[in-house]
């Protein structure tokens, strides 16, 4: 099989793996790397996992990190490339990967986290240690009886759809004992979020698949560790979290700014990505399956009863 450079940027467009070159058919064609993990709550011992794989360094370490163009994601992406991993960044913009790219030297990778095969495929070619599940879709916001379904159920079919496939290729492939797998939840998940329709639910469903995905990799001995990150607040830097936030706002007649100070601290993109550098890194997050993440406590584990 011929390799390619992690600089380059793979294509993957629906239900199909197609490298895109630059022109020439003697040059090499473009591809990227990209990580993503999982956690969850306490968690069974993985069989099949050497003490030698547990990571205390992310130098060198392959890890593609989905949704890595903006927001959180981003700020994941910075902080490992600072820790000299071979990032690849995987999103549906193609424009701006190639400003992440350009920026961070990192690998982009073009496709849809919904996309069964793209997640096929990227691992496949990827091969990642690391493997981080940032991507989601912003929640349709407004009281229950103002959602219809498609609304009230867009973060099942998105998010936890694109949870699961990942989760079951990671499985199938399967990634080398010893990788990690960080699943991308939210505080609605545990306290829940009223004018978000299904949206803490599915971001709860998360977290019970990161157990799931364990109970698997254990039985099969695969050695692959899923866990799940939970930011504890809204993060103003971000689409997302202005988005949600200028809607409660707003709902609350208080500006953004007031409104986000409910959260205590705040916590940029980049301080987020250094707490999940951290968790990789920390041998005592290693035995956790989920990790509630808030600008005025840093990581806690979380065991399911703290509301």
């Amino acid at each position: 099989m011929e390799v390619f450079r992690a600089r380059d940027v793979l294509e993957l467009p629906s239900s199909t793996l197609r490298l895109r070159g630059r022109g020439s058919r003697n040059r090499r064609p473009h591809r990227t790397l990209s990580r993503a993990s999982i956690v969850l709550v306490s968690r069974p011992e993985i069989q099949g996992q050497k003490e030698s794989d547990i990571m205390d360094s992310l130098e060198g370490k392959r890890v593609l990190v989905t949704g890595g163009n903006r927001g959180l994601g981003l700020g994941i992406v910075e902080a490992l490339v600072a820790k000299k991993a071979r990032v690849t960044a995987l999103a549906r913009d193609a424009d701006k990967l190639m400003e992440v790219k350009r920026r961070l030297g990192v690998g982009v990778l073009v496709g849809d986290i919904t996309d069964q095969a793209i997640a096929a495929g990227a691992l496949r070619e990827v091969r990642p240690d690391v493997l981080i599940l940032n991507a989601g879709t912003t929640p349709a916001m407004g009281p229950i009886h103002e959602l219809d379904w498609d609304a009230f159920s867009k973060t099942w079919n998105i998010d936890v759809k694109a949870t699961l496939f990942w989760i079951q290729e990671a499985l199938r492939l399967p990634l080398a004992s010893g990788s990690r797998v960080l699943l991308g939840s939210s505080g609605a998940a545990i306290a829940g979020s009223p004018m978000s329709g299904g949206h803490g639910g599915a971001k709860r469903m998360i977290m019970f698949m990161a157990n799931y995905a364990n109970v698997v990799s254990n039985e099969l001995g695969r050695g692959i560790r899923f866990q799940t990150l939970v930011p504890r607040q809204m993060i103003g830097e971000t689409d997302h979290g202005r988005a949600c936030a200028g809607y409660y706002a707003d709902r609350k007649g208080v500006s953004l700014e007031t409104f986000l100070q409910n959260f205590g601290k705040p916590m940029s993109p980049r301080e987020y990505g250094e707490y999940v550098v951290t968790i990789l890194t920390d041998p005592k997050f290693d035995s956790t399956t989920t990790f509630a993440i808030k600008g005025d406590t840093g990581i806690v584990p979380f065991d399911g009863s703290q509301s």
